[in-house]
């Protein structure tokens, strides 16, 4: 049980400690309050924080700070307990001593010795500089001639210093100095003169070392003297090593300019003693809280609350004013369930706007329902207010220029009006308002103001309330408000609010359960609707088609627009609807791919070589004529390799017939060796296996030989049917058309040198048809056979364009890489799905063919939904091509069918072009589309 014994113990003392601390810090503020100074709580010595009750504790256990002041060295004592540390000591312990001179020495005189401190102006406000301040008056302290900081060796007595003295600080302080005489001669510098007889220091009699002491040398008073006349001056100047700084105090000089707080308080002081003097002195007030100190009162929500409520003009003029800063500023975070009776004391001041304009003041009842015309239900509303409001006495405004109460108070009831607009922005603050059976009485009263510019915008604020608490309201046709909001829709000419009304009328019902209804819509407002959304005003016909689309969600509502077309016009009407699908809508192309891309395929055989290149190659020695002959029939590819067999054979084949003795082939080991040197990135190499195979990775066959120039070759293409196809390389287009006809077609050249397309001069039969590639072009004319002239004319389509133009002609020409063909029978037969006959050079491959079919879309949301007034418009018609055949069948019921299929043709006919094109190029629209489509078949044929 020891060691919680001895915790416990710690934390008593530890509490004591702490009680002692705060005893001590109260007693000396009230010391310092009463002596006209300040303390320095946070007082700091080498960036540490100096504990004045602790420092107080120290300094009075040592007898005081006269004694620690007489005795030398005592203050760097003191510093010891504060870890000030070793560097700088000296200037260390005088900022302690500072520290305690300025806050705790007149308090030490009064409460350790008893005695009365001297005045402020002898002590705390003088320099810490010497002691005896417990005999110190104002008759015999002088101040000292010269004032300064220094270190506490210097201030560690008021002795009069003697002249040539050397004080010697504790071994390892270095921070011994010479004290000076007033208006004496400087003494003479002692040069440092090392013992050098022993290395042995002498040891003091107190057991210390002493620090060597310079040889006596003889003092020089005169001017004379030059410290080269000394042997040891030049060693001594030569290893002088001056000491680190001593940091300086400073004290900023107290003036009327930096301090005037200071100045002030001596004056106060002057005249309260003054005051004392002639017996005036007031009875003190030291102790007592001051009116509107001590205590902050109620907060600003608090307060304007209650102002408010107070029914003081002025309170609730400051309330209000506030109330709407707040509003608009922490609309967010001030709910009314919060502050309890803000909201009735609201909508009781803004009722107070009916008696500017009529002779009425109106009251709220709590306790059931009332008679009194000016009183109203509190409990369950007025349902008679509208009734009330045309009893009234109308107190018409003076002409001229309104009162300034009047503007007053018209001023307060809009602030009041704003602060429950802004208000009800916050879900929270809408749904408490919903459930106030006064504000529906209070929208009504507002919404029937008469007409005048003084109320303009306190109607507007009574609307945009409307919109955001009717959500939460049930609403029919006999409903007050309900009959305001479509009586302003009727009569406004403000665009705002017409907008607004709108909205209100929309929302009624949405958070609740049941359906918005709409009834008793007075037609006069549908006529509006319609006119109004022929207008180009996004805003204001988005709120009409959202009020069209509740009110077309209702199969009565929908049969009653059948009942009124002659009075509507409906047909404007659908097809501003079909018009509206489109609104706002960007053409853009969407890419089909019809086939997929062909990549190039490698070549499977080494090319020939054209005639023209070969005799070029036999003109060469070798090695140059394998090298060339590699470089136009081989290309680098790291993926691909070709064996070291199959390349000498190529080699051997090509130019075996052609040599002679003296031209012989290279040996199989030199013209392997050479494929590496003309090839960077070709090398031999051996693949193990079951059989070990020889090959030469990175180079592959090119699928058209080369020349020197690096110009490619093209291949002839023709294909006879049961033949191979041919295998020449031709470097021009004309030559290659010469080769066709004579070869192919088996024409001859007349004597002028122009091909002769008679059939005496035929070396062969005519071919019937084109047999580049897949072309079959004659193929497609029934059976006719082309003539000579038409082949030959026809065979040029094929040839590569080397014109200047050819870069242009190329996305209109037909060339295999940028074409597909129906084939033969799949023209013939005019199958559906025709057979795609590829006629691609592997060579060169070919690109995806793709198709751009242009789509007219309208906007769309980051799901990528319609949005806007397409989306309501497509609504609209559905409710109606869903809901006018129910509607019909209860109009007509004698002839169902007949009317309904009237009615749908009436309605959907005129539109149904517009309905189809959007279908088809709105991508966005097209699954809603359908549904109104397959809704219009069902109503028209069922």
């Amino acid at each position: 049980m020891a060691p919680r014994a001895s915790s416990e113990e710690a934390a008593d003392e530890s509490m004591e400690e702490e009680s002692g601390h705060d005893t001590f810090v109260n007693d000396l503020m009230k010391f310092a309050e009463d002596r006209g100074i300040n303390i320095d709580f946070n007082a700091r010595v080498n960036g540490k924080h100096v504990d004045l009750n602790k420092l107080f504790k120290i300094v009075t256990e040592r007898g005081g700070y006269d004694t620690i002041s007489a005795e030398k060295l005592a203050w760097r004592k003191v510093g010891n307990e504060f870890n000030l540390g070793a560097n700088n000591a000296a200037a260390y312990a005088f900022a302690l001593k500072t520290v305690y001179y300025k806050n705790l020495a007149a308090y030490e005189i009064k409460k350790i010795h008893n005695r009365d401190p001297p005045p402020v102006e002898i002590l705390e406000r003088l320099t810490a500089k010497g002691a005896d301040i417990l005999t110190r008056t104002v008759e015999n302290f002088k101040p000292a001639a010269r004032l300064g900081a220094g270190s506490d060796s210097e201030d560690e007595g008021s002795k009069t210093p003697k002249e040539q003295k050397m004080d010697i600080d504790d071994p390892g302080s270095g921070s011994g100095r010479t004290t000076r005489g007033l208006r004496q001669a400087p003494p003479p510098r002692q040069l440092f003169q090392p013992d050098m007889s022993s290395s042995k220091q002498p040891r003091h009699t107190s057991n210390h070392y002493q620090s060597p002491q310079p040889t006596a040398t003889p003092a020089h008073t005169g001017y004379n003297y030059s410290a080269s006349t000394n042997t040891n001056s030049t060693s001594f100047i030569a290893n002088y090593n001056p000491g680190p700084p001593v940091p300086l105090t400073l004290r900023p000089i107290v003036t009327p300019g930096n301090n005037p707080d200071v100045f002030r308080a001596t004056q106060e002081r002057a005249r309260e003693a003054r005051r004392a003097e002639l017996g005036l002195v007031s009875p003190s007030m030291k102790g007592m809280m001051k009116p509107g100190q001590g205590f902050e009162g109620p907060n600003i929500y608090v307060r304007t609350l209650q102002g408010l409520r107070s029914g003081v003009a002025g309170e609730q003029d400051y309330a209000l004013h506030h109330l709407v800063k707040i509003s608009h500023e922490r609309g967010d975070k001030y709910k009314f369930d919060a502050f309890p009776n803000l909201a009735e004391g609201l909508i009781e001041y803004v009722l107070g706007v009916s008696s500017l304009f009529y002779d009425v003041k109106w009251e709220i009842s709590y306790t059931g329902e009332t008679h009194e015309v000016n009183v109203l239900d509190g409990i369950n509303g007025t349902p008679d207010i509208l009734q009330r409001l045309e009893c009234l006495r109308r107190i018409d405004p003076p002409d001229e220029m309104e009162s300034g109460q009047f503007g007053r108070r018209l001023n307060k009831i809009l602030e009041a009006g704003l602060t429950i607009r802004n208000l009800a922005l916050l879900e929270d603050n809408a749904i408490y308002l919903a459930e106030m059976p006064q504000l529906r009485d209070f929208l009504s009263i507002a919404l029937h103001l008469p007409s005048s510019a003084l109320v303009t915008e306190l109607k507007h604020y009574a609307l945009e309330i409307a919109e955001q608490v009717t959500k939460y309201w049930r609403m029919d046709e006999s409903d007050p408000l309900y009959q305001s909001l479509l009586s302003e829709i009727d009569a406004a000419q403000d665009r705002g609010a017409i907008i607004t009304a709108l909205r209100a009328v929309t929302r009624v019902s949405m958070m609740l359960d049941v359906p918005n209804l709409l009834k008793g819509m007075p037609i006069t407002v549908m006529q509006h609707i319609c006119e109004w959304m022929l207008l180009d005003d996004d805003e204001l016909v988005s709120s009409c088609l959202d009020l069209l689309y509740t009110f077309t969600a209702v199969p009565d509502n929908a049969g009653w627009l059948l009942s009124k077309s002659a009075d509507l016009p409906i047909p404007s009407l659908m097809g501003q609807l079909a018009r509206l699908l489109q609104h706002q809508a960007r053409t853009e192309p969407i890419k089909s791919v019809l086939s997929p891309p062909i990549p190039v395929k490698p070549a499977e055989t080494i090319p020939n070589v054209p005639r023209e290149l070969l005799e070029h190659f036999l003109k060469c020695d070798e090695p140059e004529r394998s090298n060339q002959w590699l470089k136009a029939v081989f290309e680098e590819d790291p993926e691909s390799f070709i064996t070291q067999i199959a390349l000498w054979q190529g080699y051997q084949a090509r130019f075996a017939e052609h040599i002679t003795q003296q031209t012989g082939l290279l040996p199989a080991a030199e013209f392997i060796k050479n494929v590496s040197q003309i090839f960077a990135g070709a090398n031999a190499q051996v693949v193990n296996g079951a059989s070990q195979k020889f090959i030469i990775k990175g180079i592959r066959p090119r699928h058209a030989p080369v020349d020197n120039k690096g110009r490619v070759y093209s291949r002839c293409m023709w294909q006879a049917p049961g033949r191979n196809q041919c295998d020449d390389f031709h470097l021009k287009p004309k030559h290659m058309c010469d080769h066709i006809i004579q070869t192919h077609l088996g024409l001859s050249r007349k004597e002028d040198g122009q091909w002769d397309f008679t059939l005496d001069t035929r070396r062969m039969p005519l071919s019937p048809d084109c047999f580049w590639s897949d072309c079959r072009h004659f193929a497609r004319r029934d059976n006719l056979s082309p003539t000579a002239q038409e082949l030959s004319m026809h065979v040029r389509t094929h040839l590569p364009d080397q014109s200047a133009k050819a870069a242009q002609k190329h996305k209109h020409n037909r060339t295999p890489a940028n074409q597909t063909f129906t084939t033969l029978s799949a023209s013939m037969n005019g199958a559906a799905q025709s057979k795609i006959a590829m006629n691609v050079d592997p060579a060169q491959g070919r690109e995806a063919v793709s198709f751009y079919q242009m789509y007219e879309n309208t906007p769309l949301d980051e799901s990528g939904n319609a949005i806007s007034l397409p989306l309501t418009s497509v609504l609209i018609l559905r409710n109606l091509a869903r809901n006018v055949p129910k509607a019909a069948v209860l109009m007509e019921p004698n002839r169902p069918a007949a009317f309904r299929k009237e009615a749908m043709e009436r309605l959907f006919g005129p539109v149904m072009d517009r309905l189809l094109f959007v279908m088809a190029y709105n991508k966005p629209l097209t699954e809603k589309i359908a549904d109104v489509i397959r809704f219009i078949e069902k109503g028209s044929t069922s």
